[in-house]
């Protein structure tokens, strides 16, 4: 077989497989027998090191990151995988904070691709894989590893985690998780593994009693992050300086500080320094982008990566929290999303720019601006984010503000 390089790799990995993050439903596998498949060709990585399994509708990405980074001033050895990337491929997978090498990429592919082809694994599958391969070549001590969508059946749920994690439940990917808050909990529960402990971020009272019943029926003891009493559980409280400006993400340090808690009665004698280090340094440590991240002081410019009804929620609070002379909003959603929700959440005293970003699964602009028009929101289409952001700043004066978000991908194509 001819070699490829790391380019004709990557250019393999999006094309060859269905994607979920580029074409959407088609790419879901209701079914783990591929994972299963691929991780016994691998000689199962997955048990080779200690993990922590996040899952949860919002938050799951900043709470990997934020263990992940606690983890490594700790001193051990820490793995990260999370999606989807912004920039570059290969932030999925991480150890120290460092990008699997692309020669690890091409070589992984190179050596498997006959099988991968028996076997027709997800882009998915095979980056899970990929992961799980890297994490135990790299003889990491433990490994965040951040469920991609839903739980029972995402390529993640092969894991026996240390601590398995529900950051929250929201409305988001009804089309295979379920149209209830019920259905989409059922699934996130799914995570949970016999005699494994269990930490829900949030209390949600019609949910309670589902996960309580869940844990019981694992026999896994079960611990709701907001009700834990610890001292210095908020970073005003404990002098904690957290770099991630979102007032989002104190849910997600509440969250992480119950991880922390129970891997301490685990045996992880992690230090109250390396939680402060790790917290202040999340973003040197893992690189950590698109959550409530400042592109440029003026015009104030800002993004976030929230997608669904509850993260829209929190970034319109903390946009009425920002002083600002008017609000343009850079906005661009996939084409699979209940929109309506969303968009009457948003206010209507923005200028907006509708966008799509280039992957199949972006809503066109116009049919956005359609929709948007339903919900009084006012502003105009264009055919790119770039050209939508060029054209917030052009019109906003240096006392305004811009916010860039309503997709992952919206955001990748804004950042530097």
């Amino acid at each position: 077989m001819q070699k490829m390089n790391y380019r004709e790799t990557l250019s393999w990995l999006f094309n060859q497989l269905p994607m979920y993050q580029r074409i959407g439903a088609s790419a879901y596998k209701a079914t783990l027998d591929n994972t299963v498949a691929l991780c016994n060709l691998l000689g199962n990585p997955q048990n080779q090191f200690d993990s922590i399994h996040v899952a949860g509708t919002n938050g799951k990405g900043s709470v990997s990151h934020m263990l992940a980074s606690i983890l490594q001033e700790h001193g051990l050895k820490t793995g990260l995988y999370t999606s989807p990337h912004l920039k570059d491929f290969r932030e999925r997978i991480r150890v120290n904070g460092l990008m699997i090498p692309k020669r690890k990429v091409t070589a992984f592919i190179r050596k498997y691709k006959d099988a991968f082809e028996q076997i027709q694994p997800s882009f998915f599958e095979m980056t899970v894989g990929l992961a799980f391969d890297h994490f135990r070549e790299e003889e990491v001590d433990i490994a965040m590893v951040e469920v991609g969508l839903g739980g029972r059946l995402d390529s993640t749920n092969i894991l026996t985690p240390l601590v398995s994690v529900i950051t929250n439940i929201s409305f988001d990917h009804m089309q295979f998780l379920g149209e209830t808050l019920e259905k989409i909990a059922n699934e996130k529960a799914g995570i949970i593994k016999p005699g494994v402990p269990v930490i829900i971020g949030e209390t949600q009272p019609e949910l309670e009693s589902l996960f309580r019943e869940r844990a019981e029926m694992a026999g896994s003891p079960i611990l709701f992050a907001d009700r834990l009493n610890l001292k210095g559980t908020s970073h005003e409280a404990s002098g904690i300086r957290l770099p991630l400006l979102g007032r989002y993400q104190q849910k997600n340090l509440q969250t992480t500080w119950a991880v922390i808690h129970i891997l301490k009665q685990l045996g992880y004698p992690i230090s109250n320094e390396a939680i402060q280090q790790g917290v202040a340094n999340v973003i040197i440590n893992t690189g950590i982008q698109g959550r409530w991240q400042l592109l440029s002081s003026s015009p104030l410019t800002l993004c976030d990566v929230a997608h669904n009804e509850a993260g829209i929620r929190e970034v319109v609070m903390q946009l009425g929290q920002t002083p600002y002379q008017h609000l343009h909003i850079v906005f661009g959603i996939v084409n699979d999303k209940e929109i309506g929700h969303i968009l009457h959440l948003l206010p209507e005293k923005a200028t907006f720019y509708f966008c799509k970003a280039d992957i199949p699964r972006g809503l066109d602009p116009n049919e956005l601006k359609r929709q948007a028009e339903q919900a009084g929101l006012n502003g105009k289409a264009y055919t790119s984010v770039r050209k939508a952001l060029t054209a917030a700043r052009k019109a906003a004066t240096p006392e305004d503000l811009i916010f860039v978000g309503g997709s992952t991908f919206v955001v990748a194509e804004a950042l530097p």
